[in-house]
């Protein structure tokens, strides 16, 4: 059986590393990253509350239609609001949230110095959009499967437990290797 995992975290948590490290495990996953849908749907983006609520439903749509034609999928997107992650869990099944944890003064530490944006807008910190967090709320998950520390824990240690976490049910993932 598919599943989908929501990797949710600040902007700078290491959500887009550790979805870039978890799909090198398993190659069959389609990552979903918000910053990339966003160019599509809007490509001069507001960050309103509205397009945001329109931005994060059509994520969960696609993640749920990728899930019933039976891929599993990573879903790379801070996801704000805990509604549009309850949505997820509602409509798919075997649906696992993953919460990074991080310091918000690391997350911005981070963002200022990473090279490798994954698709994500450059210095959002300094820009002074509304950036979950800091002007917008970040609602942290009630439930989550998973809270990675990514202060303390490196991506692959993170990676570890979200494949142990999928190997629990023998039937969910076959063919991992944890090395």
């Amino acid at each position: 059986m598919p599943w989908v995992i929501w990797i949710t975290g600040l902007p700078g948590s290491g959500k887009s590393t550790i979805a870039a490290v978890l799909k090198k495990k398993i190659p069959d996953a389609v990552i979903l990253r918000m910053d990339e849908l966003r160019k599509i749907v809007t490509p001069k983006p507001s960050y309103s509350d509205e397009e945001r609520e329109y931005v994060y439903r059509a994520l969960v749509f696609t993640a749920k239609n990728l899930y019933k034609l039976g891929h599993n999928v990573i879903i790379d997107a801070t996801g704000n609001r805990k509604s549009w992650r309850q949505l997820a869990r509602k409509l798919i099944k075997n649906f696992f949230e993953v919460y990074l944890k991080c310091p918000l003064n690391v997350c911005m530490m981070r963002e200022r110095k990473r090279v490798n944006t994954h698709g994500a807008p450059r210095k959002i910190y300094e820009k002074g959009k509304p950036v979950p967090g800091v002007r917008v709320p970040y609602e942290k998950p009630v439930k989550p499967e998973i809270i990675i520390d990514t202060e303390k824990e490196i991506p692959m240690q993170a990676v570890k437990k979200i494949l142990t976490m999928l190997c629990v049910d023998r039937n969910t993932v076959k063919t991992l290797r944890l090395s």
